[in-house]
């Protein structure tokens, strides 16, 4: 994530909490967020005809095809299909059917409205509850923006955890979610009290995946997932909305990276990066990162080395927009201002350079920075930095499900979840059509149809 959102003692304590878990369940049932509420279930089986599909693999599209979904998953796909016999049918004969879309870089539980506020403010000012009241309607938004599925890269204490299994439990409508746990080094953009004051909190109890050292390293890895993340974040350089003068140098030695993702793949997880500058870049990738979030700054030798090992470049460039606005709305402190200030260009022109060159791209936006819902407009930014229409679309799905080591969504074929949404036109020409998503299904169960929400 570009910002450091600091955790405060209270919002630590309260994860956990039996109490805040049920408060926020019985409000959110109250306002009548759940998937049954929102969702249509499907019959036994259901056929979804298309007027056109892009399957997410393929770089062209198909028209006239049928699509079989029983049990939430995809079991035949094709022109030549037939329908059973009483099988529900949906028909799309007008539009043009897509997988799912895929952001693998979410802060569900954050907004903007945090960002902007002093570092430790939410001590004084949020109730431990907040932030995962927060994410129960960002979730929703995202699901109605059209992606069935998300990253979730950060959140304080255990909420995003807790907003997970509430969207998994059909308590709340949302994505399905892959939760990180962030960690870091002592100060570093992952250590949730920097910018804070000594005095406020006990930091060893506001901090507990702050770590010095491999050894150190490699027990918070394993403390993540006995606590239940699914992938790791580490924060290999500062951030530009971090409380640090600088973005560039490293914040990991390459001995800790190489302990965390060592650990990892024991554990069958994955590792992402924020990492802004050269050294932090360079150490990550060396060391087996699956990606690189953010990605500020590349030089040749870099680029090259992704391109080699395979390392995935997530460039986040809707969260760098939504930085730049809230500076010159005068919502950042000085320092934040002036750093998204000086690396606007850099950044630009590094995605450039990674795409022609042909790094691996993979979609996410950094939601939390800017408003959720606007995930779409990172299509545009992509094509604006040299990916063709196509390419974007697949970095958003089968790509996206490579990164994420995931081979049950990101494109539409038979043993593929049932996760599908439609447009009008053709998004391989024009991808400003995706902010007009008029249907959307996850999981086989409708969410929206002929633009409207199902309640």
């Amino acid at each position: 994530m570009l910002s450091n959102l600091p955790y405060s003692l209270a919002t630590m304590k309260s994860a956990f909490s039996r109490t805040g878990i049920l408060f926020c369940t019985l409000l959110i049932c109250a306002l009548g967020w759940t998937s049954t509420a929102h969702a249509q279930q499907t019959a036994d089986v259901t056929a979804v005809v298309a007027g056109a599909l892009f399957d997410g693999q393929h770089e062209t599209l198909q028209e006239n095809v049928v699509i079989l979904i029983q049990d939430g998953m995809i079991t035949e796909v094709g022109s030549n299909v037939e329908i059973p016999a009483g099988a529900e049918e949906i028909d799309l004969s007008d539009w043009t059917v897509l997988p799912g879309l895929i952001d693998l870089h979410t802060h569900l539980t954050n907004s903007p409205a945090q960002i902007s506020r002093p570092p430790g403010s939410g001590f004084y000012q949020d109730y431990p509850e907040s932030p995962a009241l927060r994410g129960v309607r960002h979730a929703h938004t995202t699901l109605m923006t059209g992606f069935t599925t998300v990253r979730d890269l950060g959140a304080s204490g255990s909420t995003a955890l807790a907003l997970r299994d509430a969207i998994s439990d059909g308590i709340v409508s949302g994505p399905r979610m892959f939760t990180a746990v962030s960690m870091g080094t002592t100060g570093s953009h992952c250590d949730p009290t920097t910018g804070i004051k000594p005095g406020h909190m006990d930091r060893a109890e506001a901090s507990p995946y702050v770590f010095n050292g491999p050894q150190e390293a490699k027990q918070m890895v394993r403390q993540a997932v006995r606590d239940g993340a699914d992938l790791i974040k580490v924060c290999a350089t500062a951030g530009v909305l971090s409380q640090t003068e600088e973005i560039g140098p490293a914040q990991m030695t390459s001995e800790e990276l190489e302990a965390i993702i060592q650990t990892a793949e024991m554990y069958d997880r994955r590792v992402a990066a924020h990492a802004h500058g050269l050294e932090g870049i360079r150490n990550a990738v060396r060391a087996g990162i699956t990606t690189i979030d953010h990605g500020s700054e590349f030089d040749d030798e870099i680029i090259q080395e992704m391109i080699d090992r395979g390392t995935w470049l997530v460039p986040t460039m809707l969260a760098y927009q939504g930085a730049l606005q809230m500076a010159e709305a005068g919502n950042l402190a000085p320092g934040p201002t002036q750093k998204i200030k000086e690396i606007m260009p850099i950044v630009e022109e590094s995605h450039r350079r990674a795409i022609a060159a042909g790094v691996r791209i993979a979609f996410g936006t950094d939601a939390g920075v800017y408003e959720h819902g606007d995930n779409i407009g990172e299509f545009e930014l992509m094509v604006d930095a040299g990916m063709t229409p196509v390419e974007a679309l697949i970095a958003a799905t089968g790509d996206a499900a490579r990164a994420l080591g995931r081979d049950d969504v990101g494109a539409i074929a038979g043993g593929r979840l049932a996760d599908l949404i439609a447009v009008q036109g053709n998004p391989l020409d024009d991808v400003s059509v995706l902010h007009d998503i008029g249907f959307i299904m996850k999981d086989g169960v409708i969410y929206k149809k002929d633009g409207e929400e199902m309640r």
